[in-house]
């Protein structure tokens, strides 16, 4: 289903507004995952694979296309595939969950910053994509950032990089699977749902499962199925209807609103070397951005 099935126009504006309804939901995520610190990541994790499976089901048998997942589970190759990037996109919630509730929402802010330019750096390096000199420029700085912060300020960004890394690679294999981006979520959360619902029944089974009609927990991590899949839908319509280039430049708007959030309402503090790493990192996505417009 798009937009032109109900009657009108593929057009930019309702792209923008989907694109920007996405990235203002994962822009605030964090306030939901501050809500649920107490509950352990990799439980979290659970439940945002458990309770995605039927928001997605929905959204696929609304737009009919019910046959199509399933001839997409009769082909060994793609389901692979989807294994892989199933086990990515676990590896990045349960980092950025686990981050939220050790109080360093910044750091998964300044890996979605790097995320593009990790982006920009795979595809050079393995589909021999070539660089601009801004880019290329861009990519130097972002390197200088991250090695300044490890020596200088003696900290490893390991949590922001892992973020980044994990969810350009995510990006990089989900571009070669022919399948639509509805259908490859819930194909991943499909695919991870059995071992999710065997740790929901080991968590059950030896008592510590957070999972509780009589204190309302139960609605809370029910609730993290709609908060994951919600912010996808929105992206795919809007990755149809809008330039690459708009689309690459409307991504800082998530990390930009953790970044604020992370220092104003959660409390964090910014050390100088931190505030270093991010300057430098905005000055690299300044060039890069740059570069995006001039290629269109």
């Amino acid at each position: 289903m798009t937009p032109t099935d109900h009657g009108y126009d593929r057009s930019s504006t309702v792209g923008f507004f989907c694109a920007l309804s996405a990235y203002s939901l994962w822009g605030i995520m964090p306030f939901y995952f501050k809500a649920t610190e107490h509950i352990p990541a990799i439980e979290m994790v659970v439940h945002r694979t458990i309770w995605s499976v039927p928001v997605a089901l929905l959204v696929i048998a609304v737009q009919r296309r019910l046959g199509e997942l399933t001839a997409l589970f009769r082909d060994f190759r793609i389901v692979c595939m989807m294994v892989i990037t199933a086990l990515l996109i676990a590896v990045n919630w349960g980092i950025y969950v686990w981050a939220i509730s050790v109080n360093i929402a910044s750091e998964t802010a300044l890996g979605y910053y790097i995320n593009p330019l990790i982006t920009v750096m795979l595809g050079y390096v393995f589909l021999k994509e070539r660089l601009t000199r801004l880019q290329a420029i861009a990519v130097a700085i972002a390197f200088a950032a991250v090695l300044l912060r490890t020596v200088a300020g003696g900290v490893f960004p390991w949590v922001s990089l892992s973020l980044a890394i994990s969810f350009a690679v995510y990006g990089y294999l989900r571009k070669t699977v022919p399948v639509g981006p509805t259908q490859g979520f819930l194909m991943e959360v499909v695919i991870l749902t059995p071992p999710a619902l065997a740790y929901v029944a080991w968590l059950s089974w030896t008592g510590e499962n957070h999972f509780s009609l009589e204190n309302g927990q139960a609605w809370l991590l029910m609730l993290a199925g709609p908060v994951t899949a919600t912010p996808l839908i929105f992206y795919a319509f809007g990755a149809k209807l809008l330039r690459l280039s708009t689309l690459g430049l409307m991504q800082y708007i998530a990390p930009s609103l953790i970044f604020l959030i992370s220092f104003t309402v959660f409390g964090e503090e910014l050390d100088f070397w931190q505030g270093v790493t991010f300057v430098m990192i905005w000055c690299a996505l300044v060039l890069y951005s740059t570069s995006l417009l001039r290629q269109k």
